[in-house]
């Protein structure tokens, strides 16, 4: 098997038999041989009797349905768990991905021996106001934060090696930072290529613009997780220590300036000194505790299911 084309959806009934047609006709030009993944994220349309009619009529062609809507990084995660080619790609159900992409983005991968290519949808056809503008801050700011030189994160059209997909966890909405994961891994050959973007043909985008704002507090997450995520004491350590002291300076002043400098009657109680002394220190405790708490979660972690499958084709 050389290529698994992974490919999650959410009520997209419109556009799976031109998509599928679409693929299979690209892919067959070539003489691949490949298959074919759609993972239905919980459609309530007639979605997933579609991809069973494919999955029925083409061996080439497969199917998951989960029990209900997981989101776009589980499916990816399934998608990815089942696939079997040596290069795995992913694209959307939308048709705003073009497979005859496909087969030049192999050609390169190939050729360079990279780790992923991410597709860049150069010329866009979404709206300026409401996704393009928005896109292009969101993309800078994932560049200048994770170091990664790419002009759109979030493009559907992507292909890995196998060994980058088996060794990388997608979850809660992480599908956007899939390059940064898999460089945190190790997989740093990444480049981009331009990619062919088409308007969108049936149907409305299922995402919102809150997904920007997510998107960037789901960065600063995997920054986090990156450079502290297997040792989270030094991280909640150094912050409470740095607490204590400040803590316990002030505790010692106070207790200076009462002993040898008389402040007249009035209680160090009374004296702000005090409540900066008491609060930084019950700060910095909490800091500890939450770096243990941490640090036995990780030494007692188990792989956590994420999705339910309720049906699949065979």
């Amino acid at each position: 098997m050389e290529l698994s084309v992974v490919i999650p959806l959410l009520n997209e009934s419109e556009s799976i038999r031109e998509l599928h047609q679409w693929i299979t006709k690209s892919l067959d030009v070539h003489k691949y041989k490949y298959e074919i993944i759609f993972i239905d994220d919980g459609s309530n349309d007639n979605s997933w009797d579609i991809i069973h009619e494919l999955a029925e009529k083409n061996s080439q062609t497969h199917g998951i349905l989960f029990s209900k809507n997981f989101g776009k990084s589980q499916a990816l995660h399934a998608g990815f768990k089942e696939s079997k080619g040596d290069y795995i790609i992913t694209m959307d159900g939308d048709l705003q991905d073009s497979p005859e992409e496909i087969h030049k983005m192999v050609g390169t991968i190939k050729a360079k021996k990279l780790d992923l290519i991410s597709g860049w949808k150069k010329k866009r056809y979404d709206s300026i106001l409401f996704k393009n503008i928005p896109s292009k801050l969101f993309n800078w700011a994932a560049r200048v934060v994770s170091g990664i030189y790419l002009h759109d994160f979030n493009c559907g059209l992507k292909i890995y090696r196998k060994e980058v997909i088996k060794n990388i966890e997608v979850y809660g909405e992480m599908h956007r930072y899939i390059p940064v994961i898999a460089a945190n891994e190790g997989f740093t050959k990444i480049e981009e290529q331009v990619v062919k973007h088409q308007a969108r043909k049936y149907g409305k985008t299922k995402f919102g613009s809150d997904r920007f704002i997510n998107g960037l507090l789901d960065l600063i997450t995997l920054l986090f997780l990156k450079k502290f995520g297997k040792r989270p004491m030094h991280f909640f350590g150094f912050l409470g220590t740095v607490m204590l002291i400040v803590g316990f300076g002030f505790t010692i002043y106070l207790g200076i300036n009462k002993l040898y400098f008389n402040q007249g009657a009035r209680l160090i109680s009374q004296r702000p000194e005090f409540y900066i002394a008491l609060t930084t220190m019950v700060m910095g405790a909490q800091f500890f505790i939450a770096g243990f708490i941490g640090e036995i979660l990780i030494s007692n972690s188990k792989e956590v299911k994420r999705y339910n499958i309720s049906e699949k084709t065979k």
